[in-house]
């Protein structure tokens, strides 16, 4: 089967698409023990998610609300896992 352009997973709910985004572009990870999400505080790839949402926000959504759906992610994300002891 010839495939012409790589397509995203289907994603069913806009958060979910946000938090796909938001991997795509490295701007935040997953705890590997835990599964919680932690923002990578990298600048960079918070620029490189609100770029992807620029060009390619979900279908029937304004690009205002493509931004403020990353945004709300990114608010809600800490950079710790809650459930990982401190680092001493």
């Amino acid at each position: 089967m010839l495939m012409t352009k790589e397509r995203r997973p289907a994603i069913r709910t806009l958060r979910g698409w946000a938090i796909s985004v938001l991997q795509e572009a490295g701007a935040i990870r997953e705890c590997e023990t835990h599964g919680w999400m932690q923002d990578r505080a990298d600048p960079h790839a918070r620029e490189r998610a609100f770029d992807i949402a620029r060009q390619d926000p979900p279908e029937g959504l304004s690009l205002a609300m493509a931004i403020a759906e990353i945004e709300d992610v990114l608010n809600l994300v800490g950079d710790t896992c809650p459930e990982c002891p401190p680092d001493c």
